[in-house]
């Protein structure tokens, strides 16, 4: 990868762009049941949550949410979810940028920006249990497996990276 991804904030002029990502057969195989409310999302913004859009040299390629599991209002990760921890969501929506590194410079960048603020402890990721290749990449950037779970429909691994784990890799690293 010859240059790095830039982000900016997902707006509602994403819509059609987010809804074209979100039908593309890779994105349906990581994320077959959710519906995003793409529409509803975009036009609010919760201080519980950040959404990004990644490019590179101008040309939008993917999408970041970053959460706080804890204040999020449809409490995905329940209602005992500990404070202090952040949640992420990542995908590349065009296909012709899938295998080039920027996936792996997408995190780093969300596990950076997550851990800049010194409460957070913890981030939490749930790629599907059938993600075999998703669930190896986070475990090259230090998330560990914390066990199964079920999300409405979806059998997914939990993976928590430790902010010690993260900062003995020399801060994502």
């Amino acid at each position: 990868m010859s240059a790095m991804p830039t982000f900016r904030p997902a707006t509602l002029a994403d819509l059609a762009l987010l809804q074209r990502w979100d039908e593309a057969p890779h994105v349906v195989e990581s994320d077959p049941n959710d519906d995003w409310g793409w529409a509803q999302e975009l036009a609010r913004s919760p201080d519980w949550r950040e959404q990004w859009i990644a490019e590179l040299d101008g040309v939008p390629f993917g999408f970041l949410q970053l959460i706080d599991p804890l204040r999020e209002d449809s409490h995905y990760w329940g209602e005992d979810v500990a404070p202090d921890l952040r949640a992420l969501d990542i995908w590349i929506g065009e296909a012709d940028f899938l295998g080039r590194g920027l996936g792996t410079a997408m995190m780093r960048w969300a596990i950076d920006r997550c851990f800049s603020d010194p409460a957070v402890t913890a981030i939490l990721l749930d790629p599907l249990a059938s993600n075999l290749r998703a669930r190896r990449f986070y475990e090259r950037l230090g998330f560990r497996a914390v066990g199964p779970r079920r999300f409405g429909l979806d059998d997914c691994m939990v993976y928590r990276l430790e902010r010690p784990d993260w900062r003995s890799a020399g801060a994502g690293r």
